[in-house]
């Protein structure tokens, strides 16, 4: 019997963003939320904390599992999650949205298969990078 993939998980890197929006946690709450709803989510908590002198921490809890983003205003950097169990929520909906509003001018994200340990080696099914990363030409 072939295990069925639980969730899939998206590692989201946002790079250039908008490095006054990444330090407001009142915008970085109301946009991971957002972005949860238009995926089709059912958010259940969020918590959302401000770093002394400047960054965000924050998760949204939702049904299908969990979204949490870390940022980095001094490099105009954000490190987000996205993890979706089933098959009613569109995580790429999250991602396209949160590298919208943070205007990031470019992005990678890593799509890892969760749940699969009789094939570990096929679980990272998909690579995205779009504009220019750092240190590239």
């Amino acid at each position: 019997m072939k295990l069925k993939a639980l969730g899939r998980h998206l590692l989201i890197e946002l790079f250039n963003c908008d490095r006054k929006l990444l330090n407001d946690v009142a915008f970085v709450e109301k946009t991971l939320t957002k972005s949860a709803e238009l995926a089709g989510a059912t958010i259940v908590k969020t918590f959302f904390h401000t770093f002394n002198p400047h960054g965000v921490s924050g998760v949204v809890v939702i049904a299908e599992s969990h979204l949490t983003i870390h940022t980095w205003p001094e490099y105009g950097y954000a490190a987000v999650d996205v993890f979706t169990c089933g098959d009613d929520v569109d995580p790429y909906v999250s991602y396209q949205y949160l590298k919208e509003k943070f205007k990031a001018k470019s992005a990678y994200l890593m799509e890892v298969k969760r749940g699969l340990a009789d094939n570990i080696n096929n679980t990272i099914t998909k690579k995205i990078t779009t504009g220019v990363l750092a240190g590239e030409k």
